[in-house]
């Protein structure tokens, strides 16, 4: 255990990017914070739609850096819960989840965390680190999953590209070098936006970094899942990623054109369609 902020004063900051995008989000809204295994956990809710949609973000993302997802789902009659996972830079707790064991944890958060703010079935849509968090948990009121480029299926691919852009972002936390990576994350042509390219920095500046998820197991219990990557993921290509999907969850992965890894960044309203 530990914190992932290098000092007091870096959490701050954090606390006040992601407070300051959700102030000046224009879609009527609640901000939460509940408990779950022990950590204080933060949940904006958006939306009054009767199906609920459940959104948990992959490494480094949190509520605040998902709002044009969330702007489509709620225009699309959704209601919208999204959850800053514990361990990651956000308005969540900032301690790191147990090092062993660390997705069935994190499955066992989620599954309190959906007892804590939904009463009725809910779908939850997952996003790399998120999906294989959506993966490991065995809570009976979900009643189906969309995972969008999961981990914890396989392991990440690391190109020598994407290893010397993450150094940069790491080893030099300037937005020229968080714009190199958004680019590496995203499909070909598609420029990142301005306020990720701040936020990536901030993370860069602020914060320690956790490894990759590693393997999630799965519970028993079925049910309905769709998965989908970008043809462009640098981390989870779907030659790779496809072979694990078939084998460890009996579907096929369904290959979106012209996107990459933030997937749910650059194709929020397909996405959408998938759910209806």
């Amino acid at each position: 255990m530990g914190s992932i902020y290098r000092s007091t004063t870096g959490r701050e900051l954090i606390r006040h990017w992601c407070l300051d995008q959700l102030d000046a989000w224009p879609v009527p809204h609640e901000c939460r914070t509940v408990v779950a295994k022990g950590a204080r956990t933060h949940v904006v809710l958006a939306g009054t739609g009767t199906t609920t949609v459940l959104f948990v973000p992959g490494s480094n993302f949190n509520a605040a850096a998902s709002l044009p997802l969330a702007t489509t789902l709620t225009a699309a009659g959704y209601r919208v819960l999204l959850v800053d996972v514990p361990g990651q830079p956000g308005l969540s707790s900032g301690e790191r989840g147990p090092s062993g064991g660390r997705l069935s944890w994190y499955g066992a958060w989620l599954s309190e965390v959906i007892e804590e703010m939904s009463s009725e079935p809910v779908t939850v849509m997952g996003h790399s680190l998120g999906a294989a968090v959506a993966l490991s948990c065995d809570s009976p009121r979900i009643d189906r999953l969309l995972l969008v480029c999961p981990g914890g299926l396989t392991r990440l691919r690391l190109t020598p590209a994407v290893l010397a852009a993450s150094a940069a972002w790491i080893l030099r936390p300037t937005p020229t070098h968080s714009a190199r990576l958004l680019r590496a994350m995203l499909a070909p042509g598609h420029p990142p936006r301005e306020a990720l390219v701040d936020w990536m920095t901030l993370v860069a500046r602020n914060c320690r970094f956790s490894g990759a998820p590693g393997i999630a197991v799965q519970p028993t219990r079925s049910m309905p899942r769709i998965v989908v990557a970008g043809r462009h993921d640098v981390f989870l290509p779907p030659r790779r990623l496809g072979p694990a999907v078939r084998d460890r969850l009996g579907v096929d992965l369904g290959v979106v054109p012209e996107a990459g890894h933030l997937l749910v960044e650059e194709r929020a309203d397909y996405l959408t369609t998938l759910l209806e």
